[in-house]
């Protein structure tokens, strides 16, 4: 987009016309919409189900498929929508499936079984990743937080084997330290007192508070969950089940970094996508922003949607984050009807072909649109 064509786009108008999309919407937003979450839930129950079901038998990839499916879920299909709100104020939906009671207390691992907490998760996610998009404050802005890879000395090849490996493990080296980081720093700005020091090293270490917080409130809580207690329950079955489920658990927790990491990243990033160097400074400046700053994969079915987490709609999710998932398939033709009107890009592509436009922006091969040099 050229830097006349964003300047020229009517910011009053495109705010309407979206308000007008989303009260549309809200009209239509009723008990199937609740119904539609209860059965992506049972999906990808059932995937939990059928992969420990067959974990324990022997070391298997359709085992570790089907577990890892069914922790995507949670987080992306489950977790992700109920933690913005998008089902707390329909009628037919439980206290457990709202934002109030969802993962709180006792039910941290019933509802989020996963390395982060939830309210770092909230805080990180749906505050400053959705309220800052493209920011450099944004957390998720791939081209600012991976500057050390771009300007590296490394060979290219090297940077790009780098990523491959990251994104095996990515939720636990970066998801969860910086999901603590930012909840600590927010609550000490809302208690009033000096905010710790936050270093690389002290993210880890037992000795900073930092530290101490991603130990005790994820790491060993997880790795206690996922892979000591549930492994366990196989006991009665013999050792080499527990060893098998051990050993499918952690191909499963590979796999879903893997997959969150094919269908998160590229949401944002890649040579045709924008990132911004000052606030947003009107309601509709900011809706162009979640427009230009987000993309697209193919959308359209239930199942198609269930792989890619119901993220194949980031464009939507983004100018409606409290949005139930349901809705999404009904209002992305209308923006994108929108974008062709006001001449907006609405990058809608393969997931892979976004991929290789984000690990090139990651390793420094290409950089990301700004509005001043576009």
């Amino acid at each position: 987009m050229s830097l006349h064509s964003y300047k020229s786009v009517d910011r009053k108008q495109l705010a309407k016309d979206i308000n007008e999309i989303h009260q549309q919407a809200l009209a239509n937003t009723g008990v199937d919409d609740f119904t539609h979450l209860t059965r992506m839930e049972r999906w990808g129950k059932l995937c939990s189900i059928l992969g420990y079901g067959t974990a324990w038998i022997f070391p298997n990839p359709i085992s570790a498929l089907l577990i890892s499916q069914g922790n995507f879920t949670r987080w992306t299909q489950v977790a992700h929508p109920i933690i913005h709100r998008a089902y707390d104020k329909m009628d037919c939906a439980d206290l457990n499936h709202t934002s109030k009671h969802f993962g709180k207390g006792w039910r941290r691992f019933l509802d989020w079984p996963d390395w982060m907490t939830l309210g770092g998760w909230h805080y990180e996610h749906d505050a400053l990743h959705h309220y800052k998009l493209g920011e450099i404050y944004d957390p998720n802005n791939a081209q600012h937080n991976m500057e050390w890879l771009r300007q590296s000395k490394l060979p290219l090849w090297q940077r790009y084997a780098l990523l491959a490996l990251f994104s095996g493990i990515w939720k636990l080296l970066y998801y969860t330290p910086r999901t603590h980081k930012e909840l600590q720093l927010i609550d000490a700005k809302h208690q009033g007192t000096q905010p710790p020091e936050m270093t690389r090293l002290g993210a880890w270490s037992v000795f900073t508070p930092q530290g101490r917080a991603l130990w005790f409130q994820s790491i060993l809580p997880y790795v206690g969950y996922r892979f000591v207690l549930l492994p366990l329950l196989f006991l009665p079955l013999g050792s080499f089940a527990v060893m098998s489920v051990l050993i499918n658990s952690i191909f499963a927790e590979i796999l879903t970094n893997m997959h969150s990491f094919l269908v998160m990243m590229p949401n944002h990033a890649g040579d045709d996508v924008m990132m911004f160097d000052e606030k947003a400074t009107s309601k509709g400046e900011f809706y162009l922003r979640q427009i230009l700053g987000s993309v697209n994969y193919p959308t359209g079915s239930n199942l198609n949607d269930f792989f890619y987490g119901w993220l194949n709609y980031q464009i939507e999710h983004h100018l409606w984050p409290d949005m139930p998932l349901s809705q999404y398939q009904k209002v992305q033709p209308l923006v994108k009807a929108l974008c062709e009107k006001h001449q907006i890009p609405y990058i809608q592509q393969s997931v892979f072909k976004r991929l290789l436009k984000t690990v090139d922006v990651m390793v420094g091969k290409t950089s990301m649109l700004r509005p001043h040099l576009s």
